[in-house]
Order: C-alpha cells, then sequence, then structure tokens
C-alpha cells in the first residue's frame, strides 16, 4: 500500500466521520427534509469507504502486520456503524443495530476468506463462502422487512453477493501477487458499490417521499 493510498484513506475516514455525525444528528430528532442528492452522496460515500478500508485491512492481513490490521478493523466497523446509522431516522435504532450486526458479519465472514486463502485451507475458504452467501441472505431479508415495496426480495441478496464476489477477487489477487489486475478490480468495486448506493437510496426516497427534497 502506497503512502498515497494511506492519505487517501485517513482522509477518507475523515470525511465520512462528518458524514456519520450529520446523520447521528438526524437521528437524534432532527426532521427537516434530507436533499435526495446529498443522501445518495453519503451513501455512496460510506460505501466507497467501506471497500476502501477493507482493502487496508486485507493487504495488512496479507503482511502479516497485526497490528495495523487490527487498527484497519476498528475503521471497517466504524464505517459500518456509519452506514447502518445512516437509516436510523427512518428505521429506527433497534432494526438499525441489527443492520449494523449483519453488515459486521459481512466483513467478518470477507476476513475469514482472506485468513484461510492466506493459510491455503480450502475447507476454510468454502465456510466463508457459505458464509458470505448466508449472510447475503439475511441483509436481503433486512431491507426487505423494512421496505418490502421498493427492495422487494431479492433485489439487495444479488447486489451483496456480487460485492461479496469482488471481495474474494480481490483477495485472490493479493494472494498471488496480481497487482497489475487489482486495479481494474478496484474499478469494478467502486461501480457496484456505487449502484448498492444509489439502489439503497431510490427505494429509501420512495418509501419516505415526505423526508426528502
Amino acid at each position: 500500500m502506497s503512502k498515497i493510498q494511506q492519505c487517501m484513506a485517513v482522509l477518507l475516514l475523515a470525511l465520512v466521520g462528518l458524514l456519520g455525525g450529520d446523520y447521528e444528528s438526524r437521528a437524534a430528532g432532527d426532521v427537516s427534509p434530507v436533499p435526495a442528492a446529498q443522501m445518495k452522496q453519503t451513501l455512496r460515500d460510506l460505501w466507497l469507504g467501506h471497500i476502501f478500508m477493507i482493502q487496508h485491512a486485507l493487504v495488512y492481513n496479507m503482511s502479516h502486520d497485526m497490528a495495523e490490521r487490527d487498527a484497519a478493523d476498528k475503521q471497517v466497523l466504524a464505517n459500518v456503524r456509519q452506514i447502518a446509522d445512516t437509516f436510523t431516522p427512518y428505521y429506527g435504532a433497534a432494526r438499525c443495530e441489527k443492520l449494523y450486526a449483519l453488515l459486521a458479519s459481512h466483513y467478518s465472514a470477507v476476513k475469514e476468506y482472506s485468513e484461510a486463502t492466506i493459510a491455503g485451507s480450502k475447507s476454510r475458504q468454502d465456510v466463508a463462502l457459505a458464509s458470505m452467501a448466508s449472510n447475503a441472505d439475511l441483509i436481503d431479508a433486512f431491507f426487505n422487512e423494512v421496505n418490502p415495496h421498493y427492495l422487494p426480495k431479492g433485489t439487495v441478496r444479488g447486489l451483496i453477493a456480487v460485492h461479496g464476489a469482488h471481495h474474494v477477487l480481490q483477495i485472490s489477487q493479493y494472494k498471488k501477487k496480481e497487482y497489475a489486475k487489482l486495479e481494474e478490480t478496484w474499478s469494478m468495486m467502486r461501480q457496484h458499490v456505487y449502484v448498492i448506493a444509489d439502489t439503497l437510496t431510490t427505494a429509501l426516497v420512495k418509501q419516505f417521499p415526505g423526508r426528502f427534497s
């Protein structure tokens, strides 16, 4: 990981921290309409932060730098908390705590796949892949439950399944030192998390039209 990428990660973390704080204030009682474009950008930034921070955690895992990996783990989970908290004004704290747990479990499965790949354990990889698939089903069920009209069953599952496959591809490329391919993979991952963010934003705005401007 270059120094430039590390600096970008720090700046990105600061950015999503500010965005997370904004939506925490809304959860605390600000019910003013939110510009739909602002919500779209917020979720795009947070999901971009998600893949950026996980990438760092994976790199540190591959290099066996456990201190840096543990620090990256905390950044990943802080970002996951911010994604979940973005939905709190609309679905409530209890439901969004469940969303946080589901997104944290998604990362746990990705991390387990990374560790299994480093260890060269096919059986552990298979367990991690099964966990990713099960987690995608649960995330899909969550969004279908809170927004059944605009997020029909299977919509989010497909998006999260592809997202998980991108993590798996990236891990494989790091393991094989296929660095020339990683830039293309990163671009693909970035565009896909934008699709996730935009899909969730569109559904949320349709569900709560009076809460957005």
